[in-house]
């Protein structure tokens, strides 16, 4: 892993945002009419775009998941934000990095502007050269588009360029921009999932992927 620019994913690879996004969910849900009770059952919500997300789960037009998404995010941009919590082990991690020169990079389907307050609130967004997310009108949900998006505004080589994340999407974003991609199983995509896209690496925990920087 010799690349010196590392885009990270951040819910489930950098934080554990499970309380705030399904919280949000449930929210948008009951304001449509739909009782779920267990957040559990919420919880394939982390990671893929959500407009794309309320279509699949729930069948709805792209109309009504529009409505969903903007009742998800009147919660989350006041209170779902801050219901999170950084995976211990990735303010080493991301001072490593650093302390070896690479240049960070935060990839998120996310809206950049609730990416960056996350960052800046939990306090590691002077880690990461620039935090790239989606617009709020859907432009770059697809991590496919965003990450070439990201490429082209920072004029990175894709050879010396790493995609980290927990999810398929980011795999496959990476695959598609010619980047090798780092598959971490502590998220929220499943062993089955991820090994699926067959990721240059994988690694179990937090630990591991910090060890095999630490060969590099």
């Amino acid at each position: 892993m010799h690349q010196q620019n590392i885009l990270f994913d951040l819910d489930g690879t950098l934080t554990d945002p499970r309380l705030g996004i399904t919280r949000s969910i449930q929210y948008a849900l009951a304001k449509l009419g739909i009782d779920e009770p267990d957040l559990a059952r919420l919880e394939h919500f982390i990671g893929p775009p959500l407009l794309q997300a309320f279509m699949q789960f729930y069948g709805f037009d792209e109309a009504k998941a529009w409505d969903a998404v903007n009742f998800y995010r009147e919660r989350f941009k006041i209170t779902g934000l801050y219901e999170n919590q950084v995976f211990d082990g990735v303010q080493p991690l991301l001072e490593a990095l650093n302390g070896q020169g690479r240049t960070l990079y935060i990839a998120t389907s996310k809206p950049w502007e609730f990416a960056r307050e996350i960052a800046r609130h939990f306090q590691f967004d002077h880690h990461f050269k620039m935090i790239y997310g989606s617009e709020l009108d859907g432009t770059r949900t697809n991590k496919v588009e965003l990450i070439a998006h990201l490429l082209a505004e920072e004029a990175l080589d894709p050879a010396q360029t790493l995609m980290i994340g927990d999810r398929k999407h980011d795999l496959i974003g990476a695959r598609s921009n010619g980047l090798e991609a780092v598959a971490v199983g502590y998220g929220f995509g499943s062993h089955e999932e991820l090994t699926a896209e067959q990721p240059t690496y994988h690694f179990a925990t937090l630990a591991e992927l910090h060890k095999a920087f630490q060969r590099a």
